[in-house]
């Protein structure tokens, strides 16, 4: 497989809808660009592969592509505190994000690192340069890291036709009796949760928000910074999904 060095993309929009957006558009260019690659040239399909940071300014419910509000939210604090809900792309269970958690998403080329098509090898491969990279971190259940039994990391994924998107956020000094708050117990819970409530499942890691950039970047050798971003096709993502209504609730 492939051990080419990643782009990094380090870069918060103001609000959460933008920074859904910003990982579907990315997604959604990266898929475009290898659509058009000419094989005559130099440039490759692999080009668009990259390395996105970004850390969550408040709080905010983000529901998976196919969670149902009703099963995984405490809609009457969210509420009452404010916290938006909104809908991702991609698989997974509700999370609630916010200051004291990094947020990242890896572009990945199914042209540079074949092998990826297989699920199981696409978690190994991120959550395994993850691990190698963050003291005492390993992999549990389908795509969690863990430090002992107690879970930091969850994680999700978006297959295209030549690219993956796999994100995730790592927990670090997040107020975790809000997560106890905000979400419900999920309805599909990995065997090693044991019925563990959040607060006694859930951990932060014993490190800054900087230590852990610098490993991300790291585990994916990503030594070029990119500064560009598709401005237009996140706004019209935010306005036509993001930001309705009838895609946050349509489960």
């Amino acid at each position: 497989m492939s051990h080419q060095s990643l782009r990094v993309l380090d870069l918060t929009r103001p609000t959460p809808e933008e920074n859904l957006a910003l990982d579907e558009a990315l997604l959604n260019e990266a898929e475009s660009a290898a659509d058009k690659v000419d094989p005559q040239k130099e440039s490759r399909a692999s080009d668009h592969e990259l390395l996105r940071l970004w850390s969550p300014t408040s709080l905010a419910v983000i529901l998976g592509r196919h969670s149902k509000v009703q099963e995984e939210v405490n809609l009457d604090y969210c509420q009452r505190q404010g916290i938006p809900i909104l809908r991702r792309m991609s698989g997974g269970a509700t999370v609630l994000i916010g200051p004291g958690c990094l947020m990242y998403s890896v572009l990945l080329s199914y042209d540079a690192r074949p092998d990826l098509r297989e699920l199981s090898v696409a978690h190994d491969f991120v959550l395994g340069r993850l691990a190698s990279v963050i003291s005492g971190a390993t992999t549990c259940g389908t795509s969690d890291l863990v430090i002992g039994n107690r879970k930091f990391s969850g994680n999700a994924l978006r297959c295209r036709r030549n690219y993956l998107l796999y994100h995730g956020t790592l927990l670090y000094e997040f107020p975790l009796e809000k997560i106890e708050s905000a979400l419900r117990m999920p309805p599909r819970a990995p065997d090693y949760r044991n019925g563990r409530s959040h607060k006694e499942f859930l951990a932060n890691l014993s490190a800054t928000q900087a230590e852990i950039r610098q490993a991300l970047i790291a585990a994916f050798d990503a030594d070029k910074i990119q500064e560009s971003w598709p401005v237009h096709h996140v706004a019209k993502l935010v306005a036509e999904r993001y930001a309705k209504r009838d895609w946050t609730y349509a489960r």
